[in-house]
This record gives structure tokens, C-alpha cells and sequence, in this order.
């Protein structure tokens, strides 16, 4: 009976070869699957946060269009007003990573509390997203920046 069995095994291996590592890699892993699922979590926090920096940007601008009037009419460059506006998406950036970095490491500690295998990140990954949001948020404050440099002066003062 071996014989027989082992022509047809080797018959159907034939069609379905695969080796071990074919078939895990087809299946993702438990860690592969956390690092997509997660990634594509962060892609939408990050494009989230880019576009609230940048509406909350564009009020600011908005409302501060007569002294951007101002502020050219007394010879002020547009280059000056960019750089100001830009600066003003940076604090903000800056705070949010600050404030989140702080509230990460608190619930850290308070999850490390309840559950024994909890591991922070190290400083590279930390730095290397916080220098992506701050880059993001400075995307999102161009557009505000270029508006405000391009204010209208004789616009402007006429306004209220």
C-alpha cells in the first residue's frame, strides 16, 4: 500500500508545491498585522491632524486680516508675515507632540501597572514621528502663510 499512497502524494505535490516559508509568508504575521493595521490607523490620524493644523491656521489668518493690512502698509515684508505664520504652525505642532508625548508615557505607566509586558518605544521612533508631525504641520501652514502674505492692504484697512 506505501507504494500506491506515494505515487499520489507525489502526484498532488507536484500541482501544490509549497514550502513552509511560501505559506507563512502568504499568511501575515501577528506582528506584520499589527505594524499595517496600526500604520493605517496613524496614516489617518496623521492626514486628520494636518487638516485641522491647517483650518485652524486659516481661522487665525482670517481674523487677523487687518493687521496683516497693517502690518504691510508700515512696510512689513510678505516674507516676514509667512514666517510668522509658519512659526504660529509650528508652537502648535509643537505643544500637541509635546502634550502627546506626555500623556503616552503616563498611560505607559498606568497600563504597565495593570498588564506585565507593556514596552515603550525607543527615542529613535519618538523622534522620528514627532519630526513628522511637525513637518506635517507645516504642510498644513503654507496655504494660511501664503494667504496672509498676499492680504490686500487697501482691503484690509477698509475692513471694520
Amino acid at each position: 500500500m506505501v507504494t500506491p499512497i506515494e505515487r499520489i502524494i507525489r502526484g498532488l505535490s507536484a500541482e501544490h508545491a509549497a514550502t513552509l516559508e511560501d505559506i507563512r509568508a502568504e499568511v501575515p504575521t501577528p506582528d506584520r498585522l499589527n505594524t499595517l493595521v496600526f500604520g493605517g490607523f496613524a496614516a489617518v490620524a496623521l492626514g486628520d491632524c494636518d487638516c485641522r493644523s491647517g483650518r485652524l491656521l486659516a481661522f487665525s489668518v482670517s481674523g487677523r486680516t487687518r493687521e496683516f493690512g497693517i502690518r504691510l502698509a508700515v512696510g512689513g515684508e510678505p516674507r516676514q508675515l509667512v514666517v510668522s505664520v509658519m512659526s504660529q504652525g509650528a508652537a502648535i505642532a509643537a505643544a500637541g507632540v509635546i502634550a502627546g508625548a506626555a500623556s503616552a508615557f503616563a498611560l505607559a505607566r498606568l497600563a504597565g501597572s495593570y498588564f506585565q509586558v507593556v514596552r515603550m518605544p525607543g527615542a529613535i521612533p519618538m523622534i522620528a514621528s514627532a519630526a513628522v508631525l511637525v513637518a506635517a504641520a507645516l504642510v498644513a501652514s503654507m496655504l494660511p502663510a501664503a494667504r496672509a502674505a498676499r492680504v490686500d492692504v487697501i482691503q484690509a484697512l477698509r475692513s471694520e
